[in-house]
């Protein structure tokens, strides 16, 4: 069936070539006709010749006329000899001329073209192209390979010639086909045609006898035993190599050929005793051999294929982990790095230039593997390779910073670094329990940390560290993004080092050996940064290694307060902290410096948010005021203001805006939480809060928004604005489900006190009305007038709510649930009550020239009204009732007179 199909796609090919010669044949009689008339009538010289320049430069291949063949005179039968001649064009060595049916490129006297004849030529030519040159060549060396096994297994099957003889012919075959390509590349073929160089016929001879070759060498050792493994072994790594060599002159895909080939050798030659050092030196020749070529002619892909070949026998090697031998391991590490540094980067780019070489990633990626499986696989690590799987890492930072280009070398090592410490950490200890309690490597548990964990931990961390710094500042004033790469690494590394042993070897409450080596890891990062600083350019313009520099050194710090401090210490020094890098800025104006002081927020944010207590619930003192609330939350309030105020004078932007927000922020807190504090007994919890901690917290967010407003006047600042605004939002919120609905007394019926004034209802409801209203006074002309009216109105509503619960509690004494019901005179009271604010809102709202006020009297007599017609006129009897409407009618027109009287002035004086 595949035979049958390959013959029928042959004769299709064949068939399409022939049949378009006749009209290829007439288009060259054509050309020659119109050259001959156009020579002999004197209009182009007898000889045509082009010149070095204009053929390298690729002008005019050949002349040709868009005329008809019936326009032009008829062609002398017997050509001049001159004419000959003036059809001889040169062609440049390595350059290709477009076909004889190529559509004809346009002269320069000829200004016409029509766009639509020449795309169809155009489309014609590429088919007609791709089925004579490409297609044709491709099929025919797959045919020939084909042949040559379909040639064997005739044999085999009719039983014309023994093995011997069937296996030499095939070897007979493919020792022709590759010297009949190398014969046809030797007699000077070109690729005459434009766009078919991957048709190289002698690359696809030499393709298809290599591949003959290494089927026959199989035969002889798999199917016939004619040849031992040794041998087997020697002769297809010989012919893939051959066939990587031949690719030189035959191109790139021949090289990926032969490769393949050599690196599928091993599968196809078994072993009864196998052994590894024969195995990994044939692939250290294989992959020298490649990188050699590869390098020769920059075939990048033909490289990594190479990297890639070898890093997966490595790797299914060391799945065999007990028969594994360290030294066939570290060899082929070694091998590669050699060949990638010493072969292919050779001279690859110099250090000023940016970017990184692509194929590195696969060694990069391999060999750091094997390094990670060298050092948290159980056997491995049972028998002492995490010591060489430290030194692979240590080969592949190296190696990066020696070939610069080869960048992905650290990102591996670092990578597989991180990995190795953050496996070693018991996963109580950081509360993980990813696949019950452990971390894997191919299905087998992490290795706990042993004896030599922690010198190779500080072993690493100092490379990472020295080379990092070190890198940075080589590379500081040429390649920004390599100088953050190094620097980044530098940092990342040993920070998660230092946490990982201290986390599984030191005392997690206080440890004072650790916190020494952090506190001395700030002091180096710190001067890091300063000295890759000045190596930029220009100088000290604090760029992405830099801030990576000052950014670890922070980190550390956090550490360094963590392993030396408890828990209360740690949250008040960490808040001070953030004083530091806002003081930094008078010397330095590096970015970095003001979002290191966010960072110092958001761990203190951080501490909070895990423990509100600040020193936990069993250790905080019920003394109100004075205990570890005050400084845990006071001192970082006051240190995040004074870094937003020092930020305002050196730096400023975003980070200044974000302290002042935090700044407000802990502020608030420090109140909120030392009232919490106190009206709980000393205890915080998650109770729900009483309505006379609820207006200490509204009252608490109305002083905020006039502190805020009143700082913004004397330091301008969007934050202090908006924020302002905000907690007045807030506050409102606050009032309006917290005092109107959720906790009123009038629905839970909860206790008012027993002091006649001075109780719960003055403290929830007239201090807020107050508080509101004197913040809507203050933010009048500061703030929009929707924040104004919005404060206005709901000191309205406050002082209302006040008057109208005093009443309730007159009569009904310390509890005033609604369910008590109702007496006459109450009822006639509040009505009387209502009118008397509603008079009273109507004065201050004249007086105040508030429309909020005016308005918001209508709407109180228009609500005492309604009850009166409504509730009075059903509910009061007597004389009651009669006051009722007697009191109403005497406020109504009380009321209009005095509206009367101030239009009437009004009117006088614009009269």
């Amino acid at each position: 069936m595949f035979e049958s199909l390959i013959g029928l796609v042959a004769i299709i090919a064949l068939f399409v070539i022939i049949s378009r010669q006749q009209s290829r044949i007439g288009l060259i009689e054509r050309e020659l006709g119109a050259l001959r008339s156009l020579v002999l009538s004197g209009v182009v010289p007898p000889v045509v010749r082009l010149s070095d320049q204009e053929a390298a430069e690729g002008k005019a291949h050949t002349s040709s006329v868009s005329a008809p063949a019936a326009d032009i005179a008829p062609a002398i039968s017997d050509p001049a000899p001159a004419m000959v001649q003036a059809m001889e064009v040169e062609i440049p060595a390595g350059e290709s001329v477009p076909g004889p049916w190529s559509a004809p490129e346009a002269a320069p006297e000829t200004p016409e073209v029509v766009p639509a004849a020449a795309a169809q030529a155009a489309r014609q030519s590429d088919v007609e192209t791709a089925l004579g040159t490409r297609w044709a060549v491709w099929v025919g060396g797959i045919a020939l390979a084909l042949g040559g096994l379909f040639l064997i297994r005739y044999t085999i099957e009719a039983g014309i010639f023994g093995p011997g003889v069937r296996l030499t012919m095939a070897a007979v075959l493919g020792l022709v086909l590759v010297a009949g390509g190398e014969f046809i590349r030797r007699t000077g073929f070109k690729v005459p045609v434009q766009g078919v160089a991957g048709a190289y016929i002698p690359a696809i001879l030499t393709a298809a006898g290599a591949f003959i070759l290494f089927g026959t060498v199989y035969a002889a050792h798999g199917v016939y035993g004619f040849i031992g493994p040794a041998l087997a072994f020697t002769l297809l790594g010989a012919i893939g190599i051959a066939t990587i060599a031949a690719a030189l002159v035959h191109g790139q895909a021949l090289a990926g050929i032969g490769l393949v080939g050599a690196m599928v050798t091993p599968v196809l030659i078994a072993s009864q005793a196998p052994n590894p050092w024969a195995l990994f030196g044939y692939l250290a020749i294989v992959l020298a051999a490649t990188g050699v070529i590869a390098r020769m002619r920059d075939w990048q892909a033909l490289m990594a294929a190479a990297f890639f070949g070898t890093g997966i026998w490595t790797i299914l090697y060391m799945t065999d982990a007990p028969g594994a031998d360290l030294s066939a391991i570290l060899f082929i590490d070694a091998v590669t790095l050699a060949v990638l540094a010493l072969v292919w980067l050779s001279g690859r780019g110099s250090e000023a230039e940016s970017g990184f070489d692509w194929p590195s990633i696969v060694p990069g990626a391999f060999i750091a593997f094997s390094a990670l499986g060298l050092s948290v696989d159980a056997t491995f690590v049972a028998a002492g390779y995490a010591l060489p799987g430290a030194l692979v890492l240590v080969a592949l930072v190296a190696t990066a910073f020696f070939r610069p280009r080869a960048a992905p070398l650290l990102h591996a090592a670092g990578l597989v670094t991180v990995m190795i410490h953050l496996g070693i950490i018991p996963p109580t200890t950081i509360g993980s329990n990813f696949s019950q309690g452990n971390l894997g490597f191919d299905g087998l548990p992490v290795a706990a940390g042993n004896a030599l964990t922690l010198p190779i931990g500080i072993g690493l961390g100092l490379v990472f560290l020295a080379a990092g710094l070190w890198a940075a500042r080589r590379f500081a004033a040429s390649v920004w993004i390599r100088a953050a790469s190094w620097a980044a690494w530098g940092v990342i590394a040993p920070l998660v080092i230092l946490l990982a042993l201290w986390l599984t070897f030191g005392n997690l409450d206080r440890d004072f050996a650790y916190a020494a080596v952090a506190a001395l890891l700030v002091v180096i990062l710190a001067a890091g940064g300063e000295w890759i600083a000045r190596a930029e350019e220009p100088p000290l313009e604090g760029g992405a290694a830099v801030s990576f520099a000052l950014g670890g050194a922070a980190v550390a710090g956090l550490l360094m307060l963590h392993m030396a401090f408890g828990s209360g210490w740690t949250t008040i020094l960490l808040g001070a902290a953030a004083i530091m890098p806002a003081l930094a800025t008078r010397r330095r104006s590096y970015p970095v410096l003001g979002w290191i002081s966010i960072a110092a927020v958001i761990a203190v944010l951080g501490r909070v948010a895990f423990d509100p207590t600040i020193v936990g619930a069993g250790f905080l003192s019920t003394t109100p005021v004075f205990n570890w609330l005050l400084p845990g939350y006071g001192v970082p309030a006051l240190a995040f203001g004074f870094a937003a105020w020092q930020l305002a004078h050196t730096t400023n932007g975003r980070p200044r805006l974000a302290m002042e927000a935090a700044a407000a922020l802990f502020t608030l807190l420090t109140l909120a939480m030392l009232v919490r504090h106190a009206m709980h007994g000393g205890v915080i919890n998650s109770d729900a809060p009483t309505l006379a901690e609820q207006a200490i917290y509204t009252l608490i967010a109305i002083g905020a928004g006039a502190i805020l407003i009143a700082i913004d006047r004397r330091s301008p600042s969007s934050v202090l604005r908006y924020g302002s605004m905000a907690v007045g939002v807030v506050s409102v919120a606050f009032v309006v489900i917290q005092h109107f609905l959720v906790l009123n007394p009038l629905f839970t019926d909860e206790s008012t006190g027993r002091i006649p004034v001075f109780n719960l209802l003055f403290l929830a409801y007239l201090l807020p009305a107050v508080a509101a209203g004197g913040l809507a006074l203050y933010s009048r002309g500061k703030r929009p007038k929707w924040y104004s009216a919005m404060l206005a109105l709901v000191a309205a509503l406050l002082a209302f709510a006040y008057a109208t619960l005093s009443v309730r509690r007159l009569f009904k004494g310390e509890f005033i649930g609604l369910w008590s019901g109702l007496g006459q005179l109450e009822t006639y009271t509040y009505s009387a009550l209502w009118l008397v604010i509603g008079v009273a809102l109507l004065t201050a709202g004249v007086w105040l020239k508030s429309q909020v006020l005016r308005i918001a009297s209508a709407g109180l007599i228009a609500v005492a009204v309604l009850k009166v017609f409504l509730f009075d006129m059903s509910e009061l009897e007597g004389v009651l009732r009669a006051l009722s409407f007697i009191g109403l009618g005497a406020v109504l027109i009380g009321i209009g007179l005095f509206y009367q009287r101030l239009l009437t002035r009004a009117a006088k004086e614009k009269g």
